[in-house]
């Protein structure tokens, strides 16, 4: 069966308002970015509808673009006809006949926007209904739990006639909601908090703390893997890559060994937060999921996030672990993320870390510190590396 196009619908958008046509245009710009390699596909906008025109592309691979685009909730390749009764009948046995697997059970959903054509929507659900039980002997009806729907809309210039909508990922558009700077480890859970950031429409910076030698260069590649197969959802992301042997040095050798955790989390906001600011982003994201670690609990998070002025969020504060891992799984982050390479955290880990220290102590043993001297040059000798989603290449920065 040759599609025309693809209905695409939002959900959360239409709630918006006045600034409606803000996310809706966002949206569009994204979908167009995400489908730009497929050259005759034109996209386009119409009340309360995207149309993925494509333009003679085979219709599977522009829905598997579509299904990494945050804001679509579901959409649908669809037949453009005439505004025809019999049009519309021959396209709506198509539909049927070339379901997957064949449909034993269906019912029609019509609806005419266009007030000019001559069949209200409840005597064209009958009519079309009718034909395809008469010219399809083993099909029957089922309103209440049909094996396929299938949709009939009238609209001014043509009649559109598509079966089963497939969901989308849903949330917002990217870039609708601001930029956040996301401290990306190499482990599952923050490149699923950076999933879940962008998924509320941030727009996404990332930062990571590289202890090299402590840390090899596989460890940090691994973190470009992973940051870059969350353009896949996102586009073009910054990586910024902070030098920290420096700083987790001179925490080992003058805190207190129980604090070192706390204190070196303390540094990493410090750092995240100076270029948060530097780069434009408003709120810093992380992997935290309460009580899952030392530095997870209600203390800890109090006192590392003492430091910051700039929002934290968490968007992980309510899951447990096979919660996230199943999430990194869909997205397509576990396997990398499962690689056996060290990461800054597991650098001097302290026999017994404190899992509730108090803000009082772990400020006398950080004095030991000169903490601004130390974040000054992390920012300064951090690298940039601008990650997209085309190319897989990156392109580099030094500041």
């Amino acid at each position: 069966m040759v599609f025309d196009c693809i209905l695409v619908r939002y959900g959360e958008l239409a709630l918006k308002g006045n600034n409606r046509r803000e996310f809706e245009n966002r949206l569009l710009r994204n979908i167009r970015q995400k489908l730009k390699a497929f050259y005759k596909v034109k996209v386009t906008k119409t009340q309360g509808r995207i149309f993925v025109e494509l333009g003679g592309e085979e219709a599977e691979p522009v829905m598997e673009g579509l299904q990494d685009v945050f804001g679509i909730v579901g959409f649908s390749p669809a037949m453009r006809v005439p505004l025809e009764y019999d049009d519309i009948c021959r396209a709506a046995v198509q539909i049927v006949e070339n379901s997957t697997p064949r449909a034993r059970t269906f019912k029609v959903i019509a609806k005419r926007g266009n007030k000019q054509f001559p069949i209200r929507s409840q005597e064209l659900n009958r009519q079309v209904g009718g034909h395809l039980l008469q010219e399809l002997n083993d099909l029957e009806v089922d309103v209440h739990q049909p094996e396929l729907k299938v949709h009939v809309e009238v609209r001014e210039e043509a009649a559109y006639v598509y079966g089963n909508d497939r969901p989308g990922l849903g949330g917002l558009p990217v870039g609708s909601s601001g930029r956040v700077m996301l401290l990306l480890s190499g482990g599952i859970d923050s490149p699923v908090a950076g999933y879940l950031a962008l998924k509320r429409g941030a727009e996404l910076h990332a930062v990571h703390f590289h202890s090299y030698p402590f840390t090899s260069e596989r460890a940090r590649k691994k973190v470009e893997d992973l940051a870059e197969l969350l353009t896949r959802f996102g586009g073009k992301i910054h990586l910024h890559v902070v030098p920290f042997t420096e700083a987790q040095t001179a925490i080992n050798q003058n805190c207190l060994e129980a604090y070192s955790i706390t204190v070196m989390r303390r540094i990493m906001f410090r750092i995240s937060e100076r270029l948060a600011e530097k780069h434009g982003a408003l709120a810093l994201v992380t992997g935290e999921s309460l009580g899952q670690v030392a530095s997870q609990t209600l203390e800890s998070m109090r006192t590392i996030g003492h430091v910051v002025q700039l929002p934290v969020l968490r968007p992980l504060i309510g899951m447990d672990k096979q919660e996230i891992m199943q999430l990194s799984k869909r997205m397509g982050t576990y396997e990398t993320s499962i690689l056996p390479y060290e990461d800054c955290c597991t650098v001097f880990l302290p026999k017994a870390p404190k899992t509730r220290p108090s803000l009082k102590d772990t400020e006398r043993t950080e004095s030991r510190l000169d903490v601004e001297a130390l974040v000054t040059a992390a920012v300064e000798g951090t690298e940039t590396m601008v990650l997209t989603p085309a190319s897989g290449e990156s392109e580099f920065s030094f500041f």
